[in-house]
């Protein structure tokens, strides 16, 4: 649970930067990969992560503009990024600007539970960072090259001559 608002920040802008360089990676046609028959595609996933910023967030009582919360993913590849990337700052821009380290105390209904606002930003983070993993499985299966994270990837240790780990 975050007990600052800079705790949060710091995690968010390290976290937000490594979802974005794989949204940066995204094509069109890699939007239609999926999971399985009758499951999310790639372009749904990422539609996803935009979408339940502010569907999350808001519940605490912040007010931030976001992309509309469409229940389709647009086809845009560059339109998925570029709107996380807005609503992602707006986000952090809104916690900064209309809380205090006090209100990560207060308690919000969250899904019918009272979660602390401090203990939300972690749940959200880490609701981010599991949808972000699936994506760089399905960035994969589409053939595209998957964004370094929290290390190099095999195509990072290849391309500076290192075998990779199997």
């Amino acid at each position: 649970m975050y007990t600052t608002i800079e705790q949060f920040a710091a995690d968010w802008t390290n976290e937000t930067m490594a979802t974005q360089r794989a949204m940066d990676l995204l094509t069109d046609a890699s939007l239609a990969q999926e999971i399985a028959p009758g499951h999310r595609v790639l372009g749904q996933l990422a539609w996803h992560l935009v979408t339940t910023v502010h569907e999350m967030l808001t519940r605490t009582g912040l007010e931030f503009a976001s992309p509309a919360e469409d229940e389709r993913a647009p086809q845009s590849a560059r339109q998925i990024a570029q709107s996380y990337r807005i609503v992602s700052a707006a986000m952090l821009d809104a916690v900064r600007s209309q809380w205090t380290d006090q209100d990560l105390q207060r308690a919000t209904n969250m899904y019918g539970e009272e979660w602390k606002n401090g203990l939300t930003l972690h749940i959200f983070i880490s609701h981010e960072i599991h949808h972000r993993g699936q994506m760089t499985v399905l960035m994969r299966q589409a053939g595209l090259r998957v964004p370094d994270i929290y290390g190099p990837t095999r195509e990072d240790w290849l391309a500076r001559g290192m075998v990779p780990l199997l």
